[in-house]
């Protein structure tokens, strides 16, 4: 297996916790070293997506899911040793469930919102 920076073991972690405002820092400081990587930028707008939705910005997910699939396409079906494939299904699954005629709720409202799925990173 090959050697990754650390901050990309962490996001694993960070992300399979829920923790998706950590993955973004994790990933935007991988990022920020190389900004060529779209890679990382797909994740980082993935995490975005996650994030945003778990205070009610709908709209704001939506366009970070959108972005982060248009990224990490490109590296399917493995990159980095991640199965980006089944990344990109989840991305899909997500954007079919988000509230098609909604922007945004209440932050009390948040937990009304339709859950997303769940999805565990591993390194294969």
């Amino acid at each position: 297996m090959e050697s990754y920076p650390e901050e990309y073991y962490e996001f694993f972690i960070s992300f399979n916790e829920g923790d998706y405002y950590t993955c973004h820092d994790l990933l935007e400081e991988m990022w920020l070293t190389d900004k060529s990587n779209l890679f990382l930028k797909g994740l980082l707008q993935m995490s975005v997506a996650l994030y945003h939705y778990s205070y009610g910005n709908i709209k704001g997910a939506r366009l970070m899911f959108e972005a982060g699939y248009e990224y990490l396409k490109d590296y399917a079906p493995v990159f980095w040793d991640l199965n980006v494939s089944e990344v990109l299904e989840y991305i899909k699954r997500c954007q079919s469930i988000l509230p098609k005629r909604m922007d945004t709720v209440p932050f009390e409202q948040v937990k009304s919102l339709p859950p997303l799925p769940v999805l565990y990173l591993y390194l294969e």
